[in-house]
């Protein structure tokens, strides 16, 4: 029963009708870099921002319950999801009084893609200057795979704005410059370049073990491909592949021991995404993300914090797990 539900809520994620989208090989009708063209579950505001001297707007949900419990949840979304796949989750906190506020970070689904590099510590003021403008003093996190990393970065730097730190499916729990050499910016962009609709569906499913049906995984692939028919694309591009850069060369694996607010690790027990690892030596590979004993690992060090592991999931455990997630999320945001 549990797949079934995930995978309605998965396909309820996205109001483009599935019939527009049968075949990775059908014609695209061209998104612009913003993402112009797709749907989001709820309204999309713009928040004005300046990073390094250049204009920006970051995109943002700002959903209100319909009895309010006082209190604020702000969801982080992975690199290669658009911010609308938190919409089950949304609807979850929501209908248990929260307020929940879910931003595209700059570089990512409707924001801004910057000339400039992406950087964590940018990223983090950003998301603090939207808390601002929205009048919140104290959000509890809950954030996913890229998203996590973020989150840390904003807990280490930012204590006093957070309550709690929900970190599901994260990356950046181990340090990936100690099994991959560096790789040149002009390399990867040449490489997700050459990536095909097909070639990115089996990476998802490779890289993130992901139980979802194959229909449910469809608009993850529009989001990323129908993209590439705008004149834009070369600054989307480039803008993607500096987040894979920031992954590399930001790590904030050494950081977590030190948060020392309530912190609950949501893990898929057959979640071994490790971003890079192709590039790895063939030594180095079977060594990368092995997440779940990653996680308990840290937790234990920690002074406030645990870690979950549900069997039979992938990466996307919120949308896999969903009344497991449930169960957690909102008991460990109630204590």
């Amino acid at each position: 029963m549990n797949r079934i539900f995930s995978a309605a809520l998965a396909a309820a994620l996205f109001s483009i009708p599935l019939a527009s989208r049968a075949t990775d090989t059908a014609p695209r009708e061209p998104y612009g870099i913003a993402l112009e063209g797709f749907a989001y579950p709820y309204p999309v505001h713009l928040l004005p921002l300046v990073n390094d001297s250049e204009q920006l707007s970051m995109a943002y949900m700002d959903v209100s319950p319909a009895r309010p419990n006082g209190r604020t949840v702000m969801l982080l979304h992975g690199r290669n999801f658009p911010s609308s796949y938190w919409g089950p989750v949304v609807k979850m906190l929501s209908e248990a009084g929260y307020r929940v506020v879910v931003p595209d970070q700059i570089g990512f689904g409707k924001s801004s893609k910057p000339a400039g590099e992406l950087h964590f510590d940018t990223l983090a003021r950003n998301t603090i200057a939207l808390l601002d403008h929205l009048k919140i003093d104290k959000t509890d996190i809950v954030a996913h795979s890229l998203g996590g990393m973020l989150g840390v970065r904003i807990a280490r730097a930012y204590p006093d704005r957070i309550a709690h730190l929900v970190l599901t499916a994260p990356i950046g729990l181990e340090d990936y410059r100690l099994y991959v050499p560096p790789t040149p910016t002009e390399k990867m962009i040449e490489t997700e370049d050459k990536l095909t609709a097909d070639g990115y569906r089996k990476q998802l499913q490779t890289n993130y073990a992901i139980k979802l049906p194959p229909e449910a995984i469809t608009p993850f692939i529009d989001a990323r491909f129908n993209i590439k028919g705008s004149p834009d694309y070369p600054r989307w591009l480039r803008a993607f592949v500096s987040s894979g850069q920031m992954i590399y060369r930001e790590p904030v694996a050494h950081e977590i021991p030190l948060i020392t607010l309530p912190t609950l690790f949501v893990m898929g027990a057959d979640d071994h995404n490790a971003p890079g690892r192709p590039n790895a030596p063939e030594a180095l590979r079977a060594k990368m993300g092995q997440n779940a004993e990653l996680a308990k690992a840290l937790a234990a060090k920690m002074p406030n914090a645990r870690a979950e592991v549900i069997p039979d999931t992938g990466h996307l455990v919120f949308l896999e797990a969903p009344e497991k997630y449930r169960e957690l999320v909102l008991g460990f945001l109630g204590q």
